[in-house]
């Protein structure tokens, strides 16, 4: 018999490093779910991939066990990454945090796609170039 889901959490958490600190302790305690299980298991799973944040979607049962997929990082920092940028502009469409190149935002869009809710790869990069203009990155 299957168990029976109380609850579904999206958390991102920086990978290797996750820490039960608020908002994550609170979150995971008001779920009911053992912090400091999660959080071992997490980052031992993100231990190579230190430095990123690594979305996890936790599926929390009514006996209180729980399971995690794992997520790729968000687009915003797949652009910091390429750009080795620390933040995005304060005032984007003002202030210029960097540029991408077409290639740069096909490689972005290309490696996000599972995660994204279409499979056309047209339309992930019109996603990476929309997150790249709110966070006033420029594309060449």
């Amino acid at each position: 018999m299957a168990k029976k889901i109380i609850n579904v959490l999206k958390l991102n958490l920086p990978a290797g490093t996750a820490t039960p600190a608020p908002p994550v302790g609170p979150i995971l305690g008001q779920a009911g779910i053992n912090m400091m299980d999660f959080l071992k298991q997490y980052n031992a799973k993100t231990q190579d991939q230190k430095g990123q944040t690594i979305p996890a979607e936790i599926t929390v049962y009514a006996d209180r066990s729980f399971t995690f997929i794992l997520k790729l990082p968000p687009v915003s920092a797949l652009i910091k990454q390429a750009l080795k940028l620390k933040l995005g502009s304060k005032t984007p469409g003002k202030e210029v945090a960097g540029t991408l190149n077409m290639n740069q935002v096909k490689e972005i869009a290309e490696k996000k796609l599972p995660d994204l809710n279409t499979s056309d790869i047209e339309a992930a990069i019109k996603i990476v170039s929309g997150t790249a203009r709110s966070m006033g990155v420029e594309i060449k």
